[in-house]
């Protein structure tokens, strides 16, 4: 990924919050030298020093077989983005777009039954458990759970490349910068308040 110096993105705990917080990624494989991607929910482990991404497929969706070849996987993900029109800052200027963006490499493998249901188990937790009524794992009837499990493919990428660009005016004096979050806020539409709060939680550290 092309990143600019300003806009490299290096501290690690940071770029995992982004992707646990925008999860739902774009996975992209070949098949007979042709690109081919699915969007899919995934989650973030670290063992060790290692870190994993995992998921499942549909087991009608082909790209899942893919996996099973050896060759690298790409993911990637999206946080908050932008239009930045060049009327908010003080001396001319062109327009651009910020944003955040990930994309992690690695090598796949395909869950075993039981570290499919321990995974399935994790993500049900992780979007359940603050909802009034949380439909866990546990709650569910083993006949469902079996017949649904029949029709899925689990599999997990270990990481061995990650590249982040978050682009956050960070090339900006202070008074664009500013000027910048104020105009975002008042764009009305939930990209452009997302970015606002973004850069300036950034101010704050």
């Amino acid at each position: 990924m092309y990143t600019p110096k300003y806009f490299k993105a290096e501290e690690l705990d940071e770029i995992w919050d982004v992707v646990k917080n925008n999860s739902f990624g774009t996975i992209v494989t070949t098949d007979k030298g042709k690109p081919i991607a699915t969007h899919l929910p995934l989650g973030v482990k670290k063992q060790g020093g290692e870190y994993y991404l995992s998921g499942h497929f549909a087991y009608g969706n082909s790209q899942w077989r893919t996996l099973e070849n050896g060759e690298d996987v790409f993911v990637m993900f999206q946080g908050p983005h932008a239009y930045i029109s060049s009327s908010w800052y003080e001396q001319e200027q062109v327009p651009t777009w910020n944003y955040q963006a990930v994309h992690v490499y690695g090598k796949a493998s395909i869950l075993e039954k039981a570290e499919l249901i321990e995974d399935l188990t994790a993500m049900l937790e992780k979007y359940e458990k603050n909802r009034e009524d949380p439909v866990l794992w546990d709650k569910l009837s083993p006949q469902l759970l079996d017949r649904e499990l029949k029709g899925i493919v689990g599999f997990k990428i270990k990481v061995e490349e990650v590249q982040a660009a978050f682009k956050l005016s960070q090339n900006r004096n202070e008074t664009d910068y500013m000027n910048i979050i104020q105009k975002l806020r008042n764009e009305g539409n939930l990209h452009s308040e997302q970015m606002a709060e973004l850069m300036q939680e950034r101010k704050k550290r």
